[in-house]
Formats: C-alpha cells, structure tokens, sequence
C-alpha cells in the first residue's frame, strides 16, 4: 500500500507541474504581445527541454533584442575544434552578445551547437542572439585559402601572397617593415628592436581568409595571431628560463631552416652554432650571405649561388664569416620545427656540418675541423 500511495503522489505532483508550468508558458506567451512572434524556438522533446523552454520564454526580450547600435561588420573567426564556451566568451568580450550562457542554452535547446563550424562569419552589434545563431549555421563568408612556404624572406612571401588573393603585394610588404606598429597587439614582438621589420614573424602555414573585401591588413593580422598561437607560452617560458629571447631564437631558427634539408638535422644544426657561439667563434652561416645579396647579383632570385671569394668579399652586417654573433634581424620567416629546434637544440660536441655525400638532403656532423674535411665529397 505504501508503494502504492507514493506513486498516486509522484503522478498527481507530475501532473501538477505540468500544469502549473503550462499556465506559466501561456501566460508568458499572452503577457509578451508581439515578442512571441519574433522568438523561434523548437517544440521540446522532454521534460528537461521543456523545462528549459520555460526559461527561453521568460528571456524572450533577451534573446530578440541586439547587444549594441553599432551596425559596422566584425569579422568573427572560429577556430576548428574551438569549444562552445569559449565561442560564446569571444562573442561577449567582442561585445556582439550580454549574455554567453543565455546563447549556449539558446544553441543546445534548437540542436544547433553541432552545427558550429570553423570559419570566418560577418556579424554585427545590432544582431540579436537568434540571429547570430542563424548566421553561424549558414552564413560563413566565402573563403579563400593563402599558403606561405617556409623559409622565405618577406619579399618573397609579399608576393606569394598577392598572387593568391586580391591583395597589393607592395602594400603588404610595407606593413611588415617596421614591427613597432604591430607591438601593440602582439606581445611577443616586445623584443624586437625599433625600426626592425617582421622578417622572422610569418609564420609559414596554409591560412583561410574571407574572399570578399580582403585587405593585406586582414592577411597579416591573420599571420601574426597564428604566430602568437602557434610559438606557445610554454615554448617562450623555455626560452626565458634559459636567459635567451624569442628574437635571438628567431634569428638562429631563420638560418637552421634555410641550412636544414630534413626535419631531423634542425636540433643538431641549432645545436651546432650555439656552439660556437657560445665558445665565442663566428657562426660562417652561408645563408646570411645570401641574404646580405639579395637579389643584386641575381635578380630572378633572392637566395643567389655564393663563391668562396664571398666570405671574405661580402661587405654586409649579414656576413656571418666578418661579423661576431647573429646577424643582425631574421634572415627568413622559419617553420615551427626550426624554432623548436632552436629554443630545444640537441646539446653535442659538435662544431662543424656539411651536406652528405649521399644527395638526400641530410648533413654529417664533425667535432674538428679535420674530421670535416674528412667528410669531404670524392
């Protein structure tokens, strides 16, 4: 009889609320006058969703009305594998939303949280929830795709550039001349010195950029913040416990990634000149020749063929044969491997390198200059 009499009470209390909340929902909806056309919500499918219906009705004024006045564009860029709530953070701290908790019950109570996907989407202020919603399911902005090689100095890279998107290459290259514009917005520029460029900065990596409208301000932006993801806090901790900065390690991965011919050989080739200088030798790096030349000498190419007369010819703050240290900015824009190798070198007795003689692109590695002459070619 017990059992039987608490489960009388649980039906009659069930059917209680139901009630209760069914004059609740048609009161809302009677009390709200032309917001319950405006409101679009699914029918519930259970008695959580409807309780949450319940709660979307009373935040109806919330969920129509926009955050702001302000009718300019903002492009609004969602990474892959990024999170709902990490969505709807950015969408409150860009001020295109008040409430980020209202927008993700908004999303999971229609079932289109699954439908978010990475992409670059045009949203404005005066969007209400319901509509930025809407335009992130279906209004990704027709994209095209930028692929910068590794390796590359910025005058190669500006032209690369211009010649996949719509872009001037000389407008590009001017905004990377001087980094100090830039410092602003991007911390780990901080050490870079004043009047420098961002040669050493862009990070190579195939890039997404909207079609419609595209700046070489957008694209660079777009660079430079998946340099500031990429190079991680914790890679730039490293650095600092070892007294060293992201720009000295920039410098030294700019040459293992023009000297490397295979991934491997980066931390042994990193390793290799922190060895010499720390012993105080010259680093007789030939890509810092090359790119002291340019393309004087050569102007079909940037990287010209130097001669043994170069080391000692090359009049340049770049000839790394003359001149003590790391040259004097980046010499090309490296690959995450190479500023790896360089914050992380492999730690050897190592002082001397040159490409093997079995043509596959790796190195072999000497402790003497004997031994390196021993690896000399027949």
């Amino acid at each position: 009889m017990k059992r039987k009499t608490r489960r009388f009470i649980f039906f009659f209390a069930t059917i209680g609320f139901l009630a209760v909340a069914c004059a609740a929902i048609g009161a809302l909806t009677l009390g709200r006058g032309s917001n319950s056309a405006d409101l679009q919500l699914a029918a519930p499918k259970d008695l959580q969703g409807f309780v949450l219906s319940i709660y979307l009705n009373t935040r109806s004024g919330d969920l129509i009305a926009p955050s702001g006045k302000d009718d300019a564009p903002v492009l609004f860029t969602i990474e892959r594998g990024e999170s709902l709530n990490a969505i709807a953070n950015r969408l409150q701290s860009e001020n295109l939303i008040k409430d980020p908790d209202l927008f993700k019950r908004y999303l999971q109570y229609n079932g289109l949280d699954a439908g978010i996907e990475a992409g670059d989407f045009q949203l404005k202020q005066t969007m209400n929830i319901q509509q930025i919603a809407k335009t992130l399911q279906e209004g990704r902005i027709a994209e095209l795709n930028v692929r910068i090689p590794q390796g590359k100095r910025l005058e190669e890279i500006a032209d690369i550039v211009a010649s996949q998107v719509p872009i001037s290459g000389t407008e590009f290259l001017k905004l990377t001349q001087d980094a100090g514009q830039w410092k602003s917005q991007f911390e780990f520029l901080n050490d870079v010195p004043a009047g420098a460029s961002l040669e050493g900065y862009l990070f190579p990596d195939t890039y997404s950029v909207p079609r419609d409208k595209v700046t070489a301000r957008d694209v660079l932006l777009t660079v430079l913040r998946n340099f500031d993801k990429k190079v991680t806090p914790q890679l730039r901790a490293d650095l600092q416990a070892q007294g060293r900065t992201l720009y000295d390690a920039i410098r030294l991965a700019s040459i293992v990634e023009r000297e490397a011919g295979v991934e491997k050989d980066r931390p042994t080739i990193a390793g290799v000149y922190l060895n010499r200088l720390n012993d105080g030798m010259a680093l007789d790096a030939d890509p810092t020749i090359q790119y002291g030349l340019g393309n004087t000498r050569d102007p079909n190419t940037w990287w010209p063929q130097i001669t043994q007369a170069d080391y000692q010819g090359v009049q340049s703050p770049y000839n790394t044969y003359l001149n003590p240290g790391l040259p004097p900015s980046p010499i090309a824009n490296p690959a995450l491997a190479s500023i790896d190798a360089a914050i992380h070198p492999e730690k050897h007795p190592y002082y001397f390198f040159r490409t093997s003689c079995n043509n596959d692109g790796t190195h072999v590695f000497a402790k003497t200059l004997d031994e390196q002459i021993a690896h000399a070619c027949p």
